[in-house]
């Protein structure tokens, strides 16, 4: 009788020992299982993340489509276009006037001291100086309006960009102490030209008869001389 009682408590120990051992085992691979659980978690955030239409899968912003992809237009563009093919050409191939000139004036020695005028175009003009002199004066009064001398000129003369035309005027050819002083030359080119320019010498001069050149792209033909 005590012989079966010793077996059936060895084998109790033995089926406890081993419901302890099995516990032991799920307990330690518990954590395991968790671990691989979350590793195969990561692999789908990235996912999310690549497919995402903000950025690529390192974080970094898409930079926004330029409009040649997405058949926009730039207007900028567009403008150079219209202003190429609509360009103002109302100043081109007219009669020079005053007001389409820019004059610049020179004080030179030679033959006694002369004002040397340079004329260019305006800026987006081109035209022509049909008349070979200029007509010139110093104030209103008959007596002091330029007489031509007739040097230098040819064929007219277009202006248009750096093309420059030259008169050369003397504003006193007499010997005498006499004469009026003035600080502006009016300037037209033709006998008709409704707006004259008044152009500041670079100095005071002293009219007494003066005289003028005719225009020439040789600035060395419009010295004004009598002859």
């Amino acid at each position: 009788m005590r012989s079966r009682l010793a077996a059936r408590s060895a084998r109790l120990i033995l089926a406890s020992v081993a419901v302890a051992a099995l516990a032991a085992t799920t307990t330690a691979c518990g954590p395991e299982d968790t671990t691989d659980t979350g590793s195969s978690a990561a692999p789908s955030a990235v996912t999310t993340d690549d497919s995402g239409d903000s950025g690529d899968s390192a974080g970094r912003e898409k930079p926004a489509p330029d409009a040649a992809s997405t058949g926009g237009s730039d207007s900028s563009g567009s403008d150079d276009t219209s202003d190429s093919a609509g360009g103002d050409k109302s100043g081109y191939g007219q009669v020079c006037g005053a007001n389409d000139l820019e004059f610049t004036v020179t004080s030179e020695s030679q033959a006694g001291g002369y004002y040397l005028v340079a004329a260019k175009a305006k800026s987006g003009i081109t035209c022509t100086l049909e008349e070979n002199t200029p007509v010139v004066s110093f104030g209103s009064d008959a007596e002091n309006f330029a007489s031509p001398v007739g040097q230098g000129g040819a064929d007219p003369i277009k202006l248009s960009g750096s093309a420059v035309a030259y008169t050369g005027i003397n504003p006193k050819t007499t010997n005498s102490d006499g004469g009026v002083e003035f600080e502006n030359v009016i300037l037209s080119t033709t006998e008709g030209d409704p707006n004259p320019a008044e152009i500041q010498l670079p100095d005071t001069a002293t009219v007494d008869k003066p005289i003028v050149t005719n225009w020439s792209t040789d600035s060395a033909e419009t010295v004004p001389v009598i002859a």
